[in-house]
């Protein structure tokens, strides 16, 4: 039997590629989709990126971006919820917005679905740290917890009304509770 090896893609052919619904993430140089968002993600992550920016846009902080792809340190990853400082939000030289993100968040925030493995989705979360982002939370509905990942990969899980970590020089005040009375409508 003769065995052939499909050859593995760089980053930036990945990168070539056609978009998918769902996205689809790059992540030491496999392919791996992502779970559509049911219904308890969805709101989650939409009142989410509504909170912080209702504090952070007025001001020019910072700007939280749902499904964005980021390509940093080797991977091509779609965090469900992230969050640039206001300067480091890439633009092109009129001053757009780009579209292409290669850099590293500030604050990378996911939901854990269902079906979605925690270990590979904190593996991203663990990535982000390891490439300069300052903050990133692991929202898990079922068990109604935050895991925050901390700068040098510490981590803690929050539950309860238990304040969240926020990233330095934002304004707003959660709650793990906060987060989850959300899903009551």
């Amino acid at each position: 039997m003769i065995q052939t090896t499909t050859p593995k893609l760089t980053l930036e052919e990945f990168l070539q590629q056609p978009e998918t619904k769902p996205a689809q993430e790059f992540i030491n140089g496999q392919i791996r989709p992502k779970p559509m968002p049911q219904g308890e993600h969805s709101l989650i992550q939409g009142k989410l990126c509504e909170v912080i920016n209702a504090v952070v846009e007025p001001h020019k902080i910072a700007y939280a971006f749902p499904e964005l792809r980021c390509s940093f340190g080797g991977n091509a990853i779609v965090p469900d919820v992230v969050v640039f400082r206001w300067e480091r939000i890439p633009r092109t030289s009129s001053g757009r917005i780009a579209n292409r993100f290669e850099v590293h968040p500030d604050w990378s925030i996911e939901i854990l679905s269902p079906e979605q493995s925690q270990t590979k989705v904190l593996g991203n979360l663990l990535h982000c740290s390891q490439n300069g982002t300052e903050l990133g939370w692991l929202i898990d509905p079922d068990e109604e917890t935050v895991l925050i990942v901390l700068p040098d990969q510490r981590v803690q899980l929050l539950r309860g009304d238990t304040s969240l970590p926020i990233l330095t020089g934002i304004q707003l005040k959660l709650t793990v509770n906060q987060i989850f009375e959300w899903l009551i409508i």
